[in-house]
This record gives C-alpha cells, sequence and structure tokens, in this order.
C-alpha cells in the first residue's frame, strides 16, 4: 500500500481535514451496531476513540504502521476503560485474523492508499471475516482524480514558534491513479527547521470498477450519506 502521511503532522492536521466531518456523518450509519467493529487502517486512534463513544461495541483496530499504532496506544492509555474494549491489530488488512466474523467494518480515508491489486484481493478478506448481512463503510469522493499541477499549499498549523505545513504536487495522472509529491515542513519564519517529501501513487477507482468488485465479493449498496459509501455482506 501506498501513503503520504506524515506521523508527527497527522493528529496535528486530521482535525482540519477527515475527522470532523466523520464524527458528524458515522454515528448515525453506526446506529444498529452493538457487538464489534473492526476498524481498517486506525491510524493515530482519532476515529478509534469516537466509535468508542459512539457504540459499546468491542473494537478492533488495525493498524501496519508502528509509528501510527505507537500513537494509538498512547491515545487508548489515556482511557483507561477503553484498554479492556479495544483490541490493536499489528498487522496488514490481508492478513485480518479475528475469531468470528465482526458486525461491522470502518474504513476511513484508506481508499486512496489500495493499489488496484491489493484492493482485488481486500474485498474478500473483508467478507470472509463480516457477518451475513454485515455493514462494511468507507469513505467516497466522487469526481475523478486530481490533475497535474504544480506546488500548492494544503494546510498549515501554528504550534509556538514554529509553523507546521503541507503542501502537494501532482505530477500526473490516468483513469484510477495519481504520481504526486507531498512535502511536510516546519518553519520558523523564513527559516526552515525540517522538511519531509513523500513521493508516490494515489489510486482512485473509477465507480464502475468499485462496484464489480464488491458485487464480486458478494456486497449489496445499502443507503449513506454524502462522502462515505455503505455495503452489506449479502
Amino acid at each position: 500500500m501506498a501513503h503520504f502521511i506524515s506521523v508527527p503532522f497527522y493528529d496535528l492536521l486530521a482535525e482540519n481535514s477527515h475527522v470532523a466531518t466523520m464524527r458528524e456523518k458515522l454515528p448515525p450509519v453506526l446506529a444498529g451496531v452493538h457487538r464489534s467493529v473492526l476498524e481498517i487502517g486506525a491510524g493515530s486512534g482519532l476515529i478509534t476513540v469516537s466509535l468508542a463513544e459512539w457504540t459499546s461495541a468491542e473494537l478492533f483496530a488495525l493498524e501496519p504502521s508502528a509509528g501510527m499504532r505507537g500513537m494509538l496506544l498512547s491515545r487508548l492509555s489515556e482511557r483507561p476503560e477503553l484498554l479492556e474494549r479495544v483490541t490493536v491489530l499489528p498487522y496488514d488488512a490481508l492478513s485480518l485474523d479475528l475469531d468470528e466474523p465482526v458486525e461491522a467494518m470502518v474504513m476511513i480515508n484508506v481508499m486512496y492508499a489500495l493499489e488496484p491489486d491489493y484492493r482485488k484481493r481486500l474485498w474478500p478478506v473483508l467478507a470472509e471475516h463480516l457477518e451475513p448481512g454485515g455493514l462494511l463503510v468507507f469513505t467516497w469522493r466522487d469526481g475523478g482524480l486530481p490533475a497535474p499541477r504544480p506546488l500548492k499549499e494544503l494546510d498549515s498549523r501554528q504550534v509556538g514558534r514554529h509553523t507546521y505545513t503541507v503542501s502537494s504536487e501532482i505530477f500526473e495522472s490516468d483513469e484510477e491513479s495519481f504520481r504526486g509529491r507531498y512535502l511536510y515542513r516546519i518553519t520558523q519564519g523564513d527559516k526552515v527547521i525540517s522538511e519531509e517529501e513523500l513521493v508516490g501513487h494515489g489510486y482512485r477507482p473509477t465507480w464502475q470498477t468499485l462496484q464489480g468488485e464488491l458485487v464480486g465479493a458478494g456486497f449489496v449498496q445499502a443507503d449513506a450519506p454524502e462522502g462515505l459509501l455503505t455495503w452489506r455482506l449479502a
């Protein structure tokens, strides 16, 4: 899987992006879930902790990145009441191994990082670990891939005397993937304190491709708010 995430910047910038939106849109979707939820790509645990507040279900938080997982475990350690209810799975989603199928699966801002072959192999694995009629929810933005463009600032936050900034550049894009560069920079005035550059590919399948893969894996589409797709296992 590919990604453009800088671990030190993640929590600092996430509240300005998808996290606030998901806190509004996810709870109604998960209203009927009471037994168990698997979160795929739990990251630093921002959504994980929110899930624990929305439902009394047992939670499984899958996060392969050691850096992100460390942040997730630190966040859980600040909430002792969650330590008995959240199990952190330290491996890749294709290696998913649960004692019993879960009632729901949630995947927030993960789709863009899934290479096509990986994504095709993932849906049957998820279907195997989801109970019949169970819920699969993930973020989805229609409208195709970003067009090529020069480096552009996306967001910034002030921390003491330092400014944390993320910018991105899109080199090229085709029907379902793009190649880009993300630049994470810490500055104080005109002085650059540190800089991290991540270059790679992002993916956004067409609706026809995605629908075909999910239906082929045994899923049926259900209603969902804008920005999310919801599927149930037939």
